[in-house]
C-alpha cells in the first residue's frame, strides 16, 4: 500500500471515497464500487451529470439485489447482466460481486499533473482479483478508469453501467455515438404489466437508425433523444462499428451547456446497451420515481441477460458478434474506460463526428460548431 489512506464518507447514504484534483470532484462507493456523484468544473459552470437513485442503502433489504442499495453514476460489471442462471455451476449476483461487494483500498497518489486511486477485490464466485484504478488529470474535465482482471478462467460477460440523470423537457439530451452495424431491442419483454412494469419498444425488433426504433404499438421511436415515452422502461443494444481503435458515445445537453462523452476500446466493449428508466417501474424499491434515467452501458455481453446467456450460442453470437471474452488465469486483462465532459457554446446540437487528435478530442456538431477538450489517448496503450 502506498499513500496516504483516504477518509470514509457517507454520501447519499453510502461509504464512499473522494477522489479529486482542480477541476473534478468524484465519489467512490467502497461497496459495489460506484462512481459517483462526479462534479465536473467547466467554463460554463459545475455540472453533475450522473444519475443517483432516489432512495438511500438502508431501504434496500436483502429480498432486492445487491447492486440496488448503491445505484449511482457507473460501475463496472463482471459478468454483466442479471444473472438468474447459473454457468457451469457459478452463480453471480446481478451485474458481478464487482458491483456490490466491498472493495479494499490499495493506494493513493496526487502529484501537480496526475491523480490516482486503487482500489482491489479477490472474487469468490469465480475465483480471481480485479483492480480498479480512477486516475484524473490536471486541468481535464475527465475521469480514466481501468479494471484489470486477473487469475480468471472461461468465458466472461463484462462492461460498464453508465447512468446520466437528464434534466426536465422533452428530448433536452442529444445522443450520438460512432456509428453501429445494427441495433437490436432486447428479444424477451423487459417488463411485465402484471407486475407493475411496462415497456414501449417491440421486442426483438432490429434496426439500423437510432431514430426509427420500431414500437411495441406500432410506428417508431426517435431514440437520439431523450427524456421520451414516460412512464416506460426500454432496452436496446447497439454492435459497435469498429471503423476505429477508439469508439465513441456522447449525449450534448444544449440548453445545460455542456456534453458528456464515454470513450471505449471496441474489441474489449463490444456493445453499447442503451437503458431508458423514465418510469415505467411501479414495484419496490423504484415505485415509478426513476425517472429521465439513461444507461449508456459499454459492454461485451448478450444484452443484460447475464453469463449464462453470454456465453452461449445466442442470437448475436450466430451473426458473429461477441457476447463474451476468454479470460486465461496466466493473463492479465485491463479494460479501460474514459468519461468526460466539456462545455459547448450556444448552437451546439448532437455530435455529428470526433476527430482525434495526439492529446485532444474535437467535437464537430450537426450545426457544424466544434469545442475541442484536452486528454491523454494513451491511456488505452497495451
Amino acid at each position: 500500500m502506498s499513500g496516504h489512506r483516504p477518509a470514509i464518507r457517507t454520501v447519499h447514504g453510502a461509504s464512499s471515497w473522494r477522489i479529486a484534483n482542480d477541476v473534478v470532484e468524484a465519489w467512490l462507493t467502497r461497496d459495489g464500487g460506484h462512481l459517483g456523484p462526479v462534479h465536473f468544473k467547466t467554463a460554463r459552470g459545475v455540472v453533475q451529470p450522473y444519475s443517483v437513485a432516489p432512495w438511500v442503502p438502508r431501504e434496500i433489504g436483502p429480498e432486492f439485489p445487491g447492486v440496488l442499495r448503491h445505484l449511482r453514476g457507473d460501475f463496472f460489471c463482471l459478468p454483466f447482466g442479471g444473472n438468474d442462471a447459473p454457468w457451469r455451476g457459478e452463480q453471480h449476483p446481478v451485474h458481478g460481486e464487482t458491483a456490490e461487494a466491498g472493495w479494499r483500498w490499495v493506494s493513493s497518489s496526487q502529484t501537480e499533473d496526475a491523480t490516482e486511486f486503487v482500489a482491489r477485490m479477490r472474487l469468490r464466485v469465480r475465483p480471481g482479483v480485479i483492480t480498479k484504478r480512477v486516475r484524473l488529470v490536471a486541468g481535464q474535465t475527465v475521469v480514466y478508469c481501468s479494471d484489470e482482471i486477473e487469475g480468471m478462467d472461461g468465458p466472461m460477460c463484462l462492461g460498464h453501467h453508465a447512468m446520466l440523470r437528464f434534466p426536465d423537457g422533452e428530448g433536452a439530451g442529444r445522443i450520438a455515438g460512432s456509428g453501429f452495424r445494427f441495433g437490436q431491442v432486447l428479444p424477451v419483454p423487459f417488463e411485465n404489466p402484471a407486475q407493475g412494469g411496462y415497456s414501449s419498444l417491440r421486442p426483438g425488433a432490429v434496426f439500423h437508425d437510432l431514430r426509427r426504433v420500431p414500437c411495441a404499438a406500432g410506428g417508431y421511436a426517435d431514440l437520439t433523444r431523450y427524456p421520451a415515452r414516460e412512464g416506460f422502461e426500454d432496452l436496446v443494444l447497439l454492435v459497435t462499428r469498429p471503423s476505429s481503435p477508439i469508439a465513441w458515445t456522447t449525449v450534448a445537453f444544449p440548453e445545460e451547456g455542456y456534453l458528456w462523452f464515454a470513450l471505449k476500446n471496441p474489441k474489449l466493449l463490444v456493445s453499447t446497451v442503451l437503458w431508458h428508466s423514465n418510469g415505467g417501474r411501479h414495484y419496490p424499491p423504484w415505485s415509478g420515481r426513476h425517472r429521465r434515467v439513461l444507461g449508456l452501458e459499454e459492454v461485451t455481453a448478450y444484452f443484460h441477460l447475464g453469463l449464462a446467456a453470454s456465453a452461449r450460442s445466442n442470437t448475436l453470437s450466430r451473426r458473429g458478434v461477441p457476447t463474451a471474452l476468454i479470460l486465461r488465469p496466466d493473463r492479465t486483462l485491463r479494460i479501460p474506460y474514459i468519461m468526460g465532459v466539456t462545455s459547448i457554446p450556444h448552437g451546439f446540437d448532437a455530435v455529428r463526428r470526433v476527430r482525434f487528435g495526439r492529446d485532444q478530442l474535437a467535437f464537430v456538431s450537426t450545426s457544424g460548431k466544434t469545442v475541442r477538450q484536452s486528454i491523454d489517448l494513451s491511456f488505452f496503450s497495451p
